[in-house]
Parts: C-alpha cells; sequence; structure tokens
C-alpha cells in the first residue's frame, strides 16, 4: 500500500487550530497558548497551505470552522487526549484508589486471593476492598461498580455488561486416601445449597450409575472443598476453581471424564456507565489475568 505523501503538520501549528476552533477565536486562542495572535494566525495560514483547504472562515468578530475544519476538529482533539491519557498513565504519580469487588466467597478466595500479589505489584495506586456474597440476592440493589458474577454461557445480565473470565467444567474430586477405595461412587456426595445440582447430570452424561449414599451440604463451593479435602467425601469440583487442589495433590480426580457446565464466572459492570481510571484500570487486569482460563 503506497504511503501518504502529506506530511504530518507540526505540533504548534495542530495546537494553534485546536485551540482556535475551540474557542472561535484567534486573540483567544493566542491567549490559552501564551503566543502572540499574529503567531496563532501564521499557524493557521501555513496549516491551511500545507493541507490545501481552508479551515476557518474569517469573520467580523472571531472565526467559524469551514465544513473541512469541522471534520478535522474532532480526531485532533482525540489524538490530543489519547497524548494526554497516556502521559498521565505513564508519568504522573498516582494517588491511592480504592475499588470495590463483589464476588462469590469461592471466587474471592480460590482465584483472586493468589493473585492479588501480582494485581498489586501491576496496579500499585489500586486498593481493592473485596465484599464475599453467598447468594445472588446478596448483590441487593448496588447497581454500580464491579461484580463478579456466576452465570451461563450466554452471559446475559440485565443492566450490566460482562466479561468472561473462567469456562466452567466439572470433575469429581476427593481426597487421595479416599480415591484409592474401588468404588469411588459409593463415597457420600458434597453439595452446595442454593447451587444447580450437577450430580445427577454428570452421572447421565458420563453414562455411570451412582451409588445411593449419604450427602453433605454446604453453603459455600469453597466450604465444600475443604471438607473434600480433608476426607468428608467427593465434590463435584468446579474447575478452574479447583484446579490449585488437583496441582498441589490435595484432591484427586476420580473419574477421567470432565462435563462442561457452559457457564461461568463473568467480571460486569454497570452498562454504558463510565468506569473511574482505577476501575477501568482493574477491568483490564481481570481481563488479562484471568482471559487465558477461557480456552480452557
Amino acid at each position: 500500500m503506497p504511503q501518504s505523501t502529506l506530511p504530518l503538520p507540526p505540533l504548534d501549528w495542530l495546537r494553534s487550530f485546536e485551540a482556535a476552533a475551540r474557542l472561535s477565536n484567534f486573540t483567544a486562542a493566542a491567549a490559552e497558548l501564551g503566543l502572540t495572535q499574529a503567531a496563532v494566525s501564521q499557524h493557521i495560514r501555513l496549516l491551511e497551505g500545507q493541507l490545501k483547504h481552508p479551515l476557518f472562515i474569517r469573520l467580523a468578530r472571531g472565526v467559524e470552522l469551514t465544513p473541512e475544519g469541522a471534520a478535522y476538529l474532532p480526531h485532533l482533539q482525540s489524538a490530543f487526549a489519547t497524548i494526554a491519557n497516556s502521559t498521565r498513565e505513564l508519568f504522573e504519580p498516582r494517588t491511592i484508589q480504592s475499588v470495590t469487588i463483589r464476588s462469590p466467597i469461592s471466587f474471592a478466595v480460590l482465584m483472586i486471593a493468589p493473585k492479588l500479589a501480582q494485581m498489586a505489584s501491576d496496579l500499585p495506586f489500586v486498593q481493592l476492598q473485596i465484599e464475599t456474597i453467598h447468594t445472588p440476592a446478596d448483590y441487593g440493589e448496588r447497581s454500580g461498580g464491579l461484580d463478579i458474577r456466576f452465570g451461563t454461557g450466554s452471559g446475559s445480565f440485565p443492566g450490566r455488561q460482562a466479561d468472561r473470565l473462567t469456562r466452567e467444567a466439572l470433575t469429581p474430586m476427593a481426597a487421595p486416601d479416599l480415591a484409592r477405595i474401588p468404588d469411588w461412587t459409593a463415597l457420600p456426595r458434597l453439595t452446595v445449597v442454593g447451587a444447580r445440582e450437577m450430580w445427577g447430570e454428570w452421572f447421565a452424561v458420563a453414562r455411570m450409575k451412582p451409588t445411593i449414599g449419604p450427602t453433605h451440604k454446604f453453603d459455600s463451593f469453597v466450604t465444600a472443598l475443604e471438607a473434600a479435602k480433608h476426607g468428608a467425601g467427593m465434590v463435584l469440583g468446579s474447575r478452574p476453581l479447583a484446579d490449585a487442589a488437583l496441582r498441589d495433590g490435595s484432591l484427586v480426580a476420580l473419574s477421567g471424564f470432565t462435563l462442561s457446565s457452559g457457564a461461568g464466572h463473568y467480571l460486569t459492570a454497570p452498562s454504558g456507565a463510565h468506569l473511574s481510571p482505577a476501575e477501568d484500570a482493574v477491568r483490564r487486569w481481570f481481563a488479562t489475568a484471568f482471559g487465558a482460563l477461557i480456552s480452557r
């Protein structure tokens, strides 16, 4: 593709044009920029000469943009804003800013907590405040801020935009000693109150017939997982939440079959809302830190 032969205009010409266009007056633009009115006029004359298009209509009092000038202005202002924001983000000292995230307790303990040290290193200006919830009702009427929510594959949450962080897969797990039992299907089942009951679906898709045994119920997955580590029974491990337990050997997969539920965790924010710079930094950091889990 051939490169344009039109050279990039000097920055001082562009700054004079932007200020004059915004203020509709060369004299006011000169005062803002610390230049003389003659210097601003010359910059704009030179810019118009290079572009080969008039940018202003000179009036008795002030100036008015031509159609070409009006079309050029927003692009220039956007470019200046990008440069200013990048300069502030990279070089301006930042004060500590607090960001609150509501999260299911299991995701907070098993996924966020292990990554907090890395986040503190990457975002030293952010102080994260985590509020844990047990049921969807615990989100209450809160409409602003960031939430971690668990949902189906569509990731649809009324009034909120969502970035997927995980894709859930379910695997039966137990402590190593229990995993040695020949008929592991007879182990006590550890379930979570209020969660979708997936044991029946797992056995149906795996084409296995479970032995009917005792069931223990918990109000959070992280509690059920901890009970499984201590030999209380088998848990239908929600991955990647349970991956650390598999890696460190505190739990062992009881079957080679893993059921993809299609659901997962999402970082959500109010639709159309303007996030603070710190909130947006956290949102982008979460998308990067957990994004690799989506393709697993």
